[in-house]
């Protein structure tokens, strides 16, 4: 079985305990390709260059940084530095982990969005000039290949367009889309959350388990950055996995304990389980 990681970049998350688990699941055999995010160095990165980032809410209520030119570079500078580190912490752990842009060998292909439609107060404006895209689709051949040598992806989601033009995509549904074009067991959210959050920031609110046809409704009352992951959810089931997990992703052994259903589960069929639960998980 094929397994997709998305690795928040949120400061919350605990890599190295994620890390740790990968390592394993890779001595034990198991395959996975890792996505990962970088919302706190690009903010940083951005601060620091005198850029800060700028944050928009489009008329369907997702909020998402806005990509200029030079915020798309600044993007691909933050990437490349935790891309390099994330390989680096999991060769020591004895993984062949090779790093990968979506841009590289076309892995990932994406639509512009030349123009967007945002709130600002009560009015709605159009934002011209940007440099972000949706996921269109993954070349999952170039992954196999890469796993049959015995290599282990560790993917920063910058696209190419059709057109050969670099833009940022949203790294939720950038592991959507990989996880589809592989037709993974299945696809894990490493987040800073317990899961999904009925009341947010309520932890002991957690939804633990979501069916497919109530992804609609949940959409309307998730907060924050859990809306994309329950879109990018949706369009992962919609493309036949069987199952997606939000996780938490800040405490030790987060893959063991997401499986064992301690963070939201959120199914397109009857559970199957991964493992046996007598067997301890991975």
């Amino acid at each position: 079985p094929m397994w997709v990681i998305k690795l928040g970049g949120n400061a919350a998350v605990n890599a190295e305990a994620a890390l740790d688990e990968l390592a394993a699941w890779a001595r034990e055999g198991r395959r996975w390709v890792v996505i990962h995010g970088i919302s706190k160095e690009a903010d940083a990165l951005g601060e620091a260059l005198g850029h800060p980032p700028q944050y928009v809410t489009s008329v369907s209520g997702f909020t998402s940084r806005y990509t200029d030119e030079r915020t798309r570079d600044i993007l691909l500078m933050a990437y490349g530095r935790v891309n390099a580190h994330l390989v680096a912490a999991l060769r020591r752990r004895g993984v062949h982990a090779i790093g990968l842009r979506g841009i590289d060998g076309g892995l990932l292909q994406a639509r512009r969005k030349e123009a967007l439609r945002i709130r600002d107060g009560d009015r709605i404006r159009i934002l011209r000039g940007d440099y972000s895209g949706a996921p269109i689709g993954a070349n999952a051949e170039l992954l196999r290949g890469l796993l049959r040598l015995g290599l282990y992806p560790v993917i920063a989601p910058m696209s190419l367009t059709p057109e050969g033009e670099i833009v940022n995509v949203d790294g939720d549904r950038a592991a959507a889309a990989i996880a589809a074009a592989l037709q993974a067991e299945g696809l894990i959210f490493l987040t800073g959350a317990p899961g999904l959050l009925r009341a947010f920031p309520d932890e002991t609110t957690r939804v633990a388990e979501l069916r497919f046809e109530e992804l609609e409704e949940a959409m309307a009352w998730a907060q924050g950055r859990m809306r994309h992951k329950l879109l990018a959810a949706r369009e992962a089931l919609q493309s036949g996995l069987p199952c997606v997990w939000l996780a938490d992703g800040r405490r030790p052994a987060p893959l063991t304990a997401a499986l064992r259903g301690e963070g939201t589960r959120i199914t397109a069929m009857p559970l199957r389980l991964p493992f046996p639960m007598e067997a301890g998980g991975p």
